[in-house]
């Protein structure tokens, strides 16, 4: 039990709060833990709450009972989804991210914890009502960011593998067409990492015609488990509607252009605000 003066109090509490997203924690707890009256610890929620809602951070839900409690709830607002969304599209037009062949270099973005924290919050935002079970990508590059995703949900991450290891058991494996190449891969899940029926979020750094997202919905028919959501850092917006392989998804960007002769690059703000909009008219 700490016996704490109520600013340093505050300050713990909000901690306390932000690393358990998503979770419902009884006033008892709190109380107990400060030795401060449930009166007292309500109060400091109060402040807490408000904060948190001018400043775009997400919202405290309080629910009432004798199994009630506390629950952190992280949401961007518009205006900072809109903030981050630019600075990313502004960060992939560099033209110094052109690769030969009109690849394009994001592997820095990626190994930014603050921009990828910022994702994650993003994706939580759109899918946080969705009765996620496990957020899921594949190696390697879109590990970063269901991480972080994973995080601001608070749900385990799963990771899909191009080969099967042998430290992961029995696995599943299928074969999936490359939706940009045309050509067969392999994919692979431990047995272990997934239960049967679970809701997934599957999460990924880019898609061109959905090929590797494709593979992983597949994969998840195999565990008899169901798509709760698809979210994108960057998709490809050269494809045509009748080669894309998946239609329902989230984009925070859209590739338009690479013109590596003239070494430009057309990004632009993905879906996000139109597939949010969609959703809360549903």
């Amino acid at each position: 039990m700490k016996k704490l003066k109520r600013s340093a109090r505050l300050v713990e509490l909000t901690q306390f709060l932000l690393a358990r997203p998503h979770s419902l924690i009884p006033l008892t707890t709190f109380a107990e833990r400060y030795g401060a009256a449930k009166s007292s610890i309500s109060e400091d929620l109060a402040i807490i709450k408000e904060v948190f809602e001018e400043e775009g951070m997400g919202e405290l839900q309080t629910l009432a009972g004798a199994a009630g409690g506390v629950k952190y709830i992280p949401r961007v607002s518009d205006e900072k989804a809109q903030g981050i969304i630019q600075e990313i599209c502004a960060k992939l037009e560099e033209p110094g991210r052109i690769l030969p062949g009109g690849y394009l270099y994001m592997s820095d973005l990626l190994g930014q914890p603050h921009l990828v924290n910022e994702i994650g919050d993003i994706f939580a935002t759109i899918f946080g009502g969705k009765n996620i079970d496990v957020v899921m990508t594949v190696e390697t590059k879109g590990i970063p960011i269901a991480y972080a995703t994973g995080a601001k949900l608070n749900l385990p991450v799963v990771l899909v593998r191009r080969d099967h290891q042998v430290t992961e058991g029995s696995a599943v494996s299928i074969n999936y067409v490359s939706g940009s190449h045309k050509s067969i891969h392999t994919m692979t899940l431990s047995r272990r990492a997934l239960k049967e029926k679970s809701r997934v979020l599957i999460v990924d750094d880019f898609m061109k015609a959905g090929g590797t997202v494709r593979g992983m919905i597949d994969l998840l028919a195999e565990f008899d488990a169901e798509v709760a959501g698809v979210g994108v850092l960057l998709d490809s917006g050269s494809v045509d509607s009748d080669e894309r392989q998946v239609e329902e998804y989230v984009s925070l960007a859209t590739l338009e252009t690479v013109d590596s002769k003239n070494r430009t690059v057309g990004v632009k703000p993905g879906n996000y605000f139109d597939r949010k909009k969609t959703q809360a008219s549903v």
